[in-house]
């Protein structure tokens, strides 16, 4: 047993040093950079609430529940992967959430985006808020969201996680491309993506979108030029999708009126429209976290590979 003694100071004082060290070894801060500075934690947070779809995706898919959710519904109809753990609660409007019932969950910490910068004073009465402004015109959105990942799995103590997800994803993407590459052995096709906004006007992604560096990152070229933008995404009239011409475009679903749309004269007078070029995309998110890339192409990919063969040659 040891025993310290006021005889031997210098043996004492060396031994207390030492456990300092491995307690503050053992009992580190948590030190990361939000998009306005340093945050410091004393440890891990475990009762997250996320306020932006983006983040709760990253949350999830780290492997933490997060107790509060904004607009639950909407989430489950547009980003739907991951999917929600049934413990979260909603609690709201995106832009609007209920602030006196999140404060009745007791978060531990806050994940917000742009939207609820405004009122990130008010939040910070019921606990540390972590703010992430990932989407911007001046930089790569994707590059943005794997570090926004990367600095999440830091504040949970998930950097092992985070670091499997990434490199499977680059797999999954390699796979993703093959398969395209035996079904256009000629080429691959350029391919224009899209929301609709109604059956005359469209959300086109161009620079800085996810879709068309999911798109890059299958080898596949934009069959548009678009500039760039904070969201990657520029509103167009129907008639401006004529110059897709006869290359491939895809568009994301959720859309409601597709019967309308495939009775307009208009659109059925499209190039590619005419050479059966065009598929949906099953319903993911495109303003998402570093995973949504990846369920990006993979969406993609199975809209690419559902189109027929004869219509398909390389450009």
């Amino acid at each position: 047993m040891l025993v310290l003694t006021s005889k031997l100071p210098h043996i004492k004082k060396g031994i207390i040093a030492i456990l300092c060290c491995v307690s503050s070894a053992l009992y580190a801060d948590i030190r990361i950079e939000d998009s306005l500075g340093e945050k410091v934690f004393a440890e891990a947070p475990t009762r997250v609430a996320s306020l932006n779809w983006e983040l709760t995706e990253n949350v999830i898919e780290l492997g933490v529940e997060p107790i509060a959710v904004a607009d639950m519904k909407g989430y489950e109809e547009w980003v739907t992967r991951p999917a929600l753990p049934a413990s979260s609660q909603d609690i709201g409007d995106r832009a609007e959430p209920n602030l006196e019932k999140l404060a009745q969950l007791k978060p531990d910490v806050i994940l917000i985006g742009a939207a609820l910068e405004g009122i990130k004073s008010r939040l910070e009465k019921i606990a540390p808020v972590v703010f992430f402004n990932t989407y911007q015109k001046d930089h790569n959105n994707a590059e943005a969201a794997d570090r926004v990942f990367l600095t999440i799995a830091t504040l949970l103590d998930k950097q092992d996680i985070a670091t499997e997800k990434l490199a499977n994803r680059t797999k999954v993407l390699n796979q993703l491309k093959a398969k395209l590459e035996a079904k256009y052995p000629e080429g691959m096709p350029k391919v224009a993506s899209m929301r609709f906004a109604n059956t005359t006007s469209a959300y086109v992604y161009g620079k800085n979108a996810m879709p068309e560096y999911a798109l890059n990152a299958l080898g596949i070229d934009n069959a548009l030029s678009l500039k760039n933008t904070q969201w990657g995404v520029t509103q167009k009239k129907i008639k401006f999708l004529r110059s897709v011409d006869d290359n491939v475009l895809l568009y994301f679903q959720p859309f409601y009126e597709e019967e309308k749309l495939n009775a307009s004269p208009l659109w059925k007078a499209m190039p590619f429209v005419q050479q059966g070029k065009v598929a949906p995309i099953a319903s993911t998110w495109t303003y998402g976290g570093a995973m949504s890339l990846q369920y990006l192409a993979e969406a993609m990919t199975d809209a690419l590979l559902s189109l027929p063969n004869e219509n398909n040659t390389g450009k």
